[in-house]
């Protein structure tokens, strides 16, 4: 089996542009949000209990986080309709966006080979990253953790 090894973005790389469609059926440029602060985060799957928590999380915590510029994106394999149901149900407050080719999530590192349950599969790695208004990556975060993340996160950039 031929084995991909995840390139993981740095502090001060580029961060890849993108384009996908939201849960509203809108497309998401990053590119467009040039000169804005981007906090985009990889989840597995809309509505499962990990998820949930951290997608309340950052819904609960939006307004001090758009108080201090950012915008937040979340990205995950679902598909629209899906992923408008998860924003229907728990009154997510921003935009949740399809990947399900897992284009955009590889090319941020955030889709590969990992742990679930003891077995070994492929899948989305759970991540964040900051992206600053140049459009460069100041944090790349890998295999967090959904509870308390967002509380560890806001402490980091400073806003807790």
């Amino acid at each position: 089996m031929f084995r991909v090894v995840n390139v993981r973005l740095q502090p001060g790389d580029a961060a890849p542009d993108f384009t996908l469609t939201a849960d509203t059926g809108d497309t998401v440029t990053l590119s467009s949000l040039q000169g804005r602060k981007v906090i985009l985060y990889a989840y597995p799957r809309a509505m499962t209990p990990g998820c949930t928590k951290e997608a309340c999380d950052f819904r609960d915590s939006l307004a001090s986080l758009q108080a201090a510029g950012y915008a937040v994106l979340g990205i995950s394999p679902d598909e629209p309709a899906d992923l408008a149901k998860f924003v229907e149900r728990d009154g997510l407050t921003f935009p949740l966006l399809s990947d399900p080719e897992h284009k955009v999530l590889e090319e941020y590192g955030a889709w590969g080979e990992k742990k679930n349950y003891g077995r070994t599969v492929q899948g989305v790695i759970r991540s964040t990253f900051v992206i600053g208004e140049t459009g460069d990556v100041e944090v790349a975060q890998y295999n967090v953790k959904a509870t308390g993340h967002v509380a560890r996160l806001k402490k980091q950039l400073g806003l807790d």
